[in-house]
């Protein structure tokens, strides 16, 4: 654990086209989000109610649920209620633009076309790294992103966590991220089936899927958000309503620190999280797979204040090379004006 980190803990704080578009919907979105819902757990004293979002399919995501149930969140004087959000990183900002839930972990990449129109949402904490992969079948002559060029990636989305990161890599990589190569959506369980069947030639996913098609069909990985281009860098960031967080700036300043305690902790204690994640979540995969998976996630990093505003500074500059963002727009003001130095 970093000096900052256990600084915080002792104080006891208690695409260009469709994802451009899709970015103007999700803000302007004001209808519910299919398949939402929201699990409590019994707490007794008096907490400090809050929702948040969370994507409960995604392995990332489980140590939320796991700090909800171990009672960590509660122990940091909140009473969190978890919204399921959905698996579009689009909808995550419907859950706030409608007020199902007040803050929540997202894709650092799905927050900022949203923000960039003009969305209240302040940024505070970037939880992690890794979750998102691209994979061949093991015979595939696919070795590198650029030999992706006219090729069908398989996603599960039109525009999944998975194709928006994986758009930076691609341009950054010198391809165009729009037409070197097809983007085809397929049913989130049946991504695989694309590429087995020949209608793709790599499949962009996250974990635990990603990984699970890795063990049972023997599928090679191009490419990661680990490694790369995405060394070193935050996956997935916490932000907030911006008008809440004005209201309730120590609320947020204790999920910031309860987040911080429920990573490290499963930095620590994977086996315990994967756990609570086969038994509560059932997604598919056994027991032994599952640990494996959050154990491979940079749980023990963390990004707060001056390392946080890096990230999101980089992360406009990275989508105003897929055009995502608009030229005009200045990564390094919207950045700072957006980012909040939680435990300043």
């Amino acid at each position: 654990m970093s000096q900052q980190s256990e600084t915080i803990l002792s104080r006891g704080l208690s695409r260009r086209g469709l994802i451009k578009a899709a970015g103007v919907t999700a803000f302007a979105a004001t209808a519910g989000v299919i398949g939402a819902r929201s699990t409590r757990y019994a707490i007794a004293g008096n907490l400090i109610p809050i929702k948040l979002e969370w994507t409960e399919v995604a392995a990332c995501h489980s140590p939320v649920g796991f700090g909800l149930a171990k009672g960590i969140y509660a122990k940091h004087g909140l009473d969190v209620e978890l919204f399921y959000q959905g698996s579009s990183g689009q909808t995550l900002i419907q859950a706030l633009a409608t007020r199902k839930a007040e803050a929540g972990p997202g894709l650092l990449y799905d927050w900022l076309k949203p923000i960039e129109q003009g969305f209240d949402v302040r940024l505070f904490a970037g939880s992690h790294g890794g979750c998102q992969s691209i994979l061949v079948k093991p015979d595939s002559d696919i070795k590198t992103l650029t030999d992706l060029k006219g090729k069908t990636i398989g996603t599960f989305d039109v525009m999944s966590p998975s194709r928006v990161a994986f758009s930076v890599a691609l341009a950054k990589a010198g391809l165009n991220p729009e037409t070197d190569v097809t983007w085809k959506v397929f049913p989130f369980d049946l991504v695989a089936e694309g590429v087995l069947k020949g209608e793709a030639d790599a499949v962009a996913h996250m974990d635990p899927w990603a990984y699970s098609y890795e063990k049972q069909h023997g599928f090679r990985r191009v490419a990661d958000t680990q490694t790369g281009t995405f060394k070193d860098r935050v996956c997935c960031v916490l932000g907030v309503n911006g008008d809440y967080y004005e209201a309730n700036k120590d609320a947020i300043k204790r999920v910031a620190a309860a987040n911080l305690e429920i990573h490290q902790y499963t930095a620590r204690h994977p086996d315990e999280v994967a756990k609570w994640y086969f038994d509560t979540l059932k997604p598919g995969l056994s027991l032994e797979d599952l640990t494996e998976v959050l154990a491979a996630f940079t749980y023990h990093d963390h990004w707060f204040g001056k390392d946080l505003l890096k990230e999101v500074q980089i992360g406009y500059e990275d989508l105003k090379l897929t055009g995502v963002i608009d030229a005009s727009t200045d990564p390094a003001e919207i950045a700072g004006r957006v980012t909040i130095d939680i435990f300043a």
